[in-house]
């Protein structure tokens, strides 16, 4: 039987740890009612808490339940010493104390955002704990400690989660770690965004903008005068004056003739 709660409690610590992101060391809230059980049975919570659950835990409690133990007198001495020995969490009935089962649930809220266990043996509180989703039960039956199996409303929520109609709280942590990682951390009362501007990278330029713009085509230079034509389209050719040669091949000009 010891093995056959020991992989069931395994079982149900693993839906915790998937399913709403529990995590060691593990914070145990615990009532007079689980000590006065406790110290009737002879278990030793520091001791067999941490082996039960397979893990580091914290326990811990509330003014309020201190105050409650207080005031039922010498009957629960013994309970009172022992839940004295644990860590006392604040809560918001300082001034003005409550019943321990309605100081447990305020400290739960809606969704159990602290990851709390629950040990008590209050039937009205186990009531009103099965009623919220992600909280682990641990009572005294037996002479032994027992994981309650999740509630239905953690089951409910689970599907929910899985059909998409609901963020688990692992997704709701990644989706704020990523708006803060891009700057955006809500929303203004217009509607923008807060958060810090995206400074725009230095682009380089457009290289079509950089080529050198080509010149338009202007009039065509005038023609030399040598190389144009004539008015009627025929070009001019040169003259030269051609001297006479004599018999020895050398250039003589003509004699004159003078009277004697």
């Amino acid at each position: 039987m010891k093995i056959k709660r020991q992989k069931q409690a395994k079982k149900t610590i693993s839906f915790y740890k998937y399913n709403f992101s529990f995590r060691q060391p593990f914070q145990i809230l615990i009532d007079g009612t689980f000590c006065q059980a406790a110290l009737k049975n002879k278990i030793q919570i520091k001791e067999q808490m941490p082996k039960y659950l397979m893990g580091e835990v914290q326990l811990c409690t509330t003014n309020c339940a201190l105050k409650e133990l207080e005031t039922l007198g010498k009957e629960l001495y013994g309970a009172r010493i022992i839940l004295q020995r644990f860590q006392s969490r604040r809560c918001a009935h300082l001034k003005s104390p409550v019943p321990a089962s309605e100081c447990l649930l305020s400290m739960l809220e809606e969704t159990n955002p602290h990851h709390y266990f629950v040990a008590t043996q209050d039937h009205s509180l186990t009531d009103g704990l099965k009623k919220i989703p992600g909280v682990p039960l641990l009572y005294i039956i037996l002479n032994t400690m027992v994981l309650d199996k999740p509630a239905q409303a953690s089951l409910d929520r689970v599907q929910a989660v899985q059909l998409g109609e609901l963020v688990s709280p692992a997704q709701q942590k990644s989706i704020r770690s990523l708006k803060e990682e891009q700057g955006i951390t809500g929303q203004q009362d217009g509607g923008e965004r807060k958060g810090k501007k995206r400074k725009r990278k230095q682009s380089n330029p457009n290289p079509l903008s950089c080529l050198k713009k080509k010149k338009k085509g202007g009039p065509t230079p005038p023609l030399k005068k040598a190389a144009a034509a004539g008015a009627d389209g025929e070009k001019r050719k040169r003259s030269r004056n051609k001297k006479q040669r004599t018999e020895g091949g050398d250039n003589m000009a003509a004699p004159v003739v003078t009277n004697a």
